[in-house]
This record gives C-alpha cells, sequence and structure tokens, in this order.
C-alpha cells in the first residue's frame, strides 16, 4: 500500500470519527434545543463578546509563539541559528497542516525549518520529538491536578440515577468487591510479565521495526530532557514551556467571558476546559467534534444547560481553528517573502 493511500485513508478515519462526534452530540437534540444553541452562538457577534472572542485567540497565539521561542533554545545549541520568525512560521504551518492530515505537522515542521533556515531535518526532527515528551508530561500534569482540584465534585457525580448512586459510592462498591481487585491483580501480573518478557527477549525486539522505532523514540526522549540541563538558560526554558500552557489556560477562561451562562464559572472550570478538552484534539482531526462534546459535558458538571455549553465549546472551537487557518496561510506568505529578500540580499552581496 503506497504512502498517500495510508495517509488518505488515515484521513478519512480521523475526519470520520470527527463527524461522528458532531453526530453524537446533536442526535438527542429537539429544535428548541438547536435554537438554543444557534442564539447562544450568536450572543458573541456583540461587541463585547466578539472582542472577547478575539483576545482569546489573540492570547491563544501568543502561547505559539512561546513555543516557537522554546522551539530556539533546542537547535541553537546544536550549532545552528533559527530565527524567531521562521520559528513561529513553522508552528503555525504545522497546525495548519495537521487540520489537513492527521500529525503531518511534526513532519513539516521540521522540513520547513530545513528549507528555510538550512537546519538539517534531522537535528530540527529531533528537537520536536523532545517538545513533544515535555508537553505530555506537562498534559498528565495539568490532568492530575484537575481530577484532584474537582475531585470533591466528582465524586459526588450520580452514576445511576435510578438509585442516585454517586461516582464515590461506585468506586467505594467496586473496592469492596472481587471484580476490582481481581482486576487490579490481573493487571499487574500482565504489567509485569510483559515487562519481563521485553527484557529477555529485547534483542529480537529491536529487529521488529514497529518496537526498534518505539525504541528509538523513547532513547532520543531520554537524551532530549537530559541535554535541558546543559542549555545556557534552562530556567528560561522552563519559563517558556509554563507560559505555553498558562497562555492556553487563559485562552480558554478569557472565552467564558464573552457567555453570560459561563461567565460566574471560577478558574477551575478553565483548568478543567484545558485538561479534558485538549484530549479532544487528541482523538479527533482537528478536535473536530469531539473537542465540541467533551467542553459540552464538562460545562454541564459546573451547571451550565448542555445547548448552551455546546454552543460555547462550538465557538471556542470555531474561533481556534479560523485562527489555525488565516495566521498559518499568513506565515506561508510572510516565509516566502522572507525567503526572497534573503536570496536577494544574497545576490547584491556577491556582485
Amino acid at each position: 500500500m503506497g504512502k498517500w493511500i495510508k495517509k488518505i485513508i488515515q484521513f478519512v478515519l480521523f475526519l470520520g470519527l470527527g463527524f461522528f462526534f458532531v453526530w453524537l452530540s446533536v442526535k438527542n437534540l429537539t429544535p428548541s434545543d438547536i435554537e438554543i444553541i444557534r442564539q447562544s452562538a450568536r450572543s458573541v457577534l456583540a461587541p463585547k463578546p466578539f472582542f472577547l472572542v478575539i483576545l482569546s485567540i489573540t492570547v491563544m497565539a501568543l502561547g505559539h509563539y512561546f513555543r516557537a521561542l522554546r522551539s530556539i533554545m533546542l537547535i541553537n545549541p546544536l550549532g545552528y541559528q533559527l530565527r524567531k520568525s521562521t520559528s513561529f512560521y513553522a508552528v503555525m504551518v504545522s497546525y495548519l497542516a495537521n487540520l489537513a492530515f492527521p500529525r503531518l505537522g511534526e513532519v513539516l515542521r521540521p522540513t520547513f525549518i530545513q528549507r528555510y533556515d538550512n537546519i538539517p531535518f534531522s537535528k530540527a526532527l529531533g528537537t520536536i520529538v523532545t517538545e513533544r515528551v515535555i508537553d505530555m508530561i506537562m498534559f498528565v500534569l495539568i490532568m492530575i491536578l484537575a481530577i484532584v482540584l474537582n475531585s470533591s465534585m466528582l465524586s459526588e457525580l450520580i452514576v445511576n440515577q435510578a438509585t442516585g448512586e454517586t461516582l464515590r459510592d461506585w468506586i467505594v462498591n467496586k473496592m469492596q468487591g472481587t471484580l476490582l481487585n481481581g482486576t487490579l491483580i490481573a493487571l499487574g501480573l500482565g504489567t509485569v510479565a510483559i515487562i519481563l518478557l521485553a527484557y529477555f527477549y529485547r534483542e529480537k525486539l529491536k529487529k521488529i521495526p514497529f518496537f526498534s522505532k518505539i525504541g528509538r523514540f523513547v532513547k532520543g526522549a531520554i537524551q532530549g530532557l537530559i541535554s535541558i540541563k546543559d542549555m545556557d538558560r534552562p530556567f528560561l526554558f522552563v519559563v517558556y514551556t509554563l507560559l505555553i500552557w498558562v497562555t492556553y489556560f487563559l485562552g480558554a477562561y478569557i472565552l467564558f467571558f464573552a457567555f453570560d451562562f459561563l461567565s460566574g464559572l471560577g478558574l477551575m472550570a478553565g483548568l478543567s476546559v484545558l485538561a479534558f478538552g485538549s484530549i479532544g484534539f487528541m482523538i479527533a482531526q482537528g478536535g473536530l467534534g469531539a473537542y465540541p462534546l467533551i467542553v459540552a459535558g464538562i460545562f454541564v458538571l459546573y451547571g451550565v444547560k448542555y445547548e448552551e455549553g455546546l454552543a460555547a465549546a462550538w465557538v471556542g472551537w470555531s474561533a481556534q481553528t479560523i485562527m489555525i487557518i488565516v495566521v498559518g496561510f499568513v506565515s506561508l506568505l510572510l516565509a516566502s517573502l522572507q525567503n526572497r529578500k534573503t536570496k536577494t540580499n544574497q545576490d547584491e552581496k556577491a556582485v
């Protein structure tokens, strides 16, 4: 099967999954529910809410710029010079590419950097892998923080409407029974068995392409994390990493004030949207369908009507997507003009 055929199949599957989530989010809605969604979404066209939507995506775009600055800190110590403009353009173009094909941006970004700043593809790709590992660690920490801060609310969540059983009651009942205990023991023994088999047959596993790629990824990620301590300004690297996620959080939280029914929600709600909403972008192409459905579910937990929460979630997703499309295409144009100007200056110097 050709490379492009695989990509097309992957594209269709991810896009189909996105539309499945769209269908799932609206399948039980009545005409009156849909009208509520439309009215709630239209409310952002008023001057103040519209300004807040623009402010929200501007703050998120700032987060992408911090990502570009962090990328420079990983590449330049390798003996190359990555310009701030090229780094930012590469980040935005990679996000644009991911809207078309899943994970295409991971390959296009180092290719873009190689083309415009003559940095070897392998070097740029290695630093991007390191960034992904760090982002995954941050995501897990944010997810844990969101769960811990919302533990009291989650524990009182009704999981059985007929009996009024809460999530806390369900966990206690399962822990007292044999089902969960047996499952935990089986998972524990299975994990130990897999680790032992992987250790004793590690040489044979290295010869299998799939496991070989995983091994190289893990090795490269560990080396990348270790290399952070050798940077000239490791503290600044940490600051950029924190700023990336702070701006993403603020971008989501600012949007709350564009809707009357969300303006009373606190910071924990914003953190929950950031943590759980990010999952939507992981499981569906560009977060299509999945992000609005997950975020609407979060709003329901905070007492917001599902229809209103879904409208706000779709506005948030649409604003982010439009920003990526616009800034992505502008980045392509500016990078091309910048490259043309650089070549012209080089030609003039040569003469």
